[in-house]
């Protein structure tokens, strides 16, 4: 019996090579893992003295060879294949242990070179492993190093299954095709090619899905960034659930550049303030909507203070998300026993909005698109009514423009003093949006700035905005009537901007 291992990641290989000798396996390594196996003093050939070829072009070329190749896909039950084997000289090999180059850790690197890249492409290494998962009938195939425990002590008992065999298979297969779609991903040429691949890696099972009923888990991509790179530092498991509204609440407040806290209820912004202190923009935020934000998930964009951990402590939240904590503020919320407690990175390489494609299932396919990350000059916008904003009026407008792309369409958002007032959402109509908004404004709607994602079909929206108290309008324009809803906004004193740009979350 012959295993072959060749390794990238080296942990557990020795541990592995010293039970395949004790079961009487003949060893075959390449490179670095054979002096591993050498080193810590179990018996081991190298490739090139099995092939009978020297190693090639610095490496390229070591294992891609009819001795390791034929070994690796005879059938073990056909005569034929067999005998070819014996006529060649060629022995089986029943195991191969083999990991990749680290090509995703390489592209990762700020100062990696095209160069680099492709030196960091594994051709051996995958070629070997289909080969392995081919046959698996034959062949025990591993690529987890986490697997080497329970495999070879199934080896050493002979009960490896075929179950077990096709498993192994699987993983393999997966590994390759996750190896493959990095490198695949790395190299494309615009947005959209003809046929495309995800590739994701599993962080943990969920209880279940958005209801108790449907099965769940959580997977990251390879930008090691966002919600998914968050560090979980107290309270219980997240639920599917609360992954949703944590991602929310994150793009809300890393889409602020001052101080920022939003409060999420159910993926929409229920609160939302930008402040210079801290504390008062969690004030600003919570007192928005103080109803909505009980059970809710309350994210900042800076060091969480303790003036704030103080304050916020008063009430009940899922989840508090911070790029960092102050010590005695941690210690403070840790004593709320189910309060989740998330550290995710915020700097110039992960704003919240990576340069990645977004993607929706819909039944038999999938959408992609590029994310809504415009970067937009307020400068620039269109004053498009008799009425001017003044350059308080103009502060407030963009941030009512920011609050209203984190709320789900129809989205409209009322606010003040760089504070959300009141919003509406996910309506069949934009004016039961307006209604909704300036009910939950209250007397606070006075004066206030109406952001609505896309542009008003009628003039009815804005009249329904003036009787709450507006001052003013920011909406992208581009409606057939919209000479009638400016029309509407002069006749009723308020001034409108046009964007040209829709922020609409479907």
């Amino acid at each position: 019996m012959r295993a072959l291992l060749s390794v990238y990641d080296k942990t557990n290989v020795t541990e592995l090579a010293s039970k395949l000798c004790e079961f009487g396996f003949e060893l075959i390594s390449t490179g670095g893992t054979y002096e591993s196996i050498k080193t810590a003093g179990y018996p081991v050939k190298q490739v090139a003295s099995v092939t009978g070829s020297p190693e090639i072009l610095g490496g390229r070329v070591k294992t891609l060879h009819p001795v390791i190749h034929g070994g690796i896909l005879a059938r073990r039950n056909k005569k034929e294949h067999l005998q070819e084997l014996k006529s060649h000289d060629i022995d089986t090999i029943d195991v191969v242990v083999v990991n990749l180059y680290p090509f995703v850790e390489t592209i990762s690197k700020p100062d990696v070179t095209l160069d680099d890249a492709l030196e960091n492409i594994d051709i051996g290494g995958p070629t070997m492993i289909r080969a392995a998962a081919k046959n698996f009938p034959s062949v025990v195939v591993i690529v987890d190093p986490s697997d080497y425990g329970w495999v070879s002590e199934k080896i050493l008992s002979g009960t490896v299954s075929n179950e077990d065999r096709k498993h192994l298979a699987f993983k393999a297969f997966q590994h390759v095709a996750v190896y493959d779609t990095a490198i695949s991903r790395y190299l494309m040429d615009g947005d959209f090619p003809e046929e495309t691949t995800l590739a994701y890696q599993k962080l943990y099972d969920l209880r279940y899905g958005e209801n108790p009923h449907q099965k769940a888990a959580f997977y990251s991509d390879s930008s090691s960034s966002g919600i998914a790179s968050a560090s979980q530092l107290h309270g219980k498991e997240l639920s599917y659930n609360n992954i949703l509204d944590a991602d929310a609440a994150w793009r809300a407040v890393t889409d602020l550049k001052k101080n920022a806290v939003a409060i999420i209820k159910h993926t929409n912004t229920c609160g939302l303030a930008s402040h210079d202190s801290q504390l008062d923009a969690y004030n600003r935020a919570f007192e928005g909507d103080p109803v909505s934000a009980f059970g809710g998930i309350v994210a900042f964009n800076r060091q969480v203070t303790l003036e704030a951990a103080q304050v916020m402590g008063k009430v009940f939240y899922e989840i508090v998300i911070a790029p960092d904590f102050q010590m005695e503020a941690l210690e403070l919320l840790k004593k709320k026993r189910d309060l989740r407690i998330l550290v995710v990175a915020n700097n110039s390489n992960d704003d919240g909005h990576n340069n990645i494609l977004e993607t929706r299932q819909v039944s038999g396919g999938m959408l992609i698109q590029t994310q809504d990350v415009l970067e937009e000059n307020p400068t620039s916008w269109r004053v498009v009514t008799k009425r001017k904003p003044n350059n308080k009026e103009l502060e407030d407008m963009a941030f009512a423009w920011k609050a209203v792309k984190h709320v789900k369409s129809n989205a409209i958002v009322l606010a003040k003093d760089e504070m959300l007032l009141g919003m509406g959402a996910g309506q069949p109509n934009r004016i039961n949006s307006v209604h909704l908004a300036i009910k939950a404004a209250g007397d606070s709607s006075k004066d206030s700035i109406l952001a609505s994602d896309a542009f008003f079909p009628f003039a009815d929206g804005v009249e329904a905005g003036a009787e709450g108290g507006i001052a003013g309008v920011v909406q992208p324009g581009g409606s057939i009537r919209d000479d009638e809803v400016i029309e509407a906004a002069d006749r009723l004193g308020l001034f409108m901007v046009f964007t040209g740009v829709r922020h609409f979350r479907h």
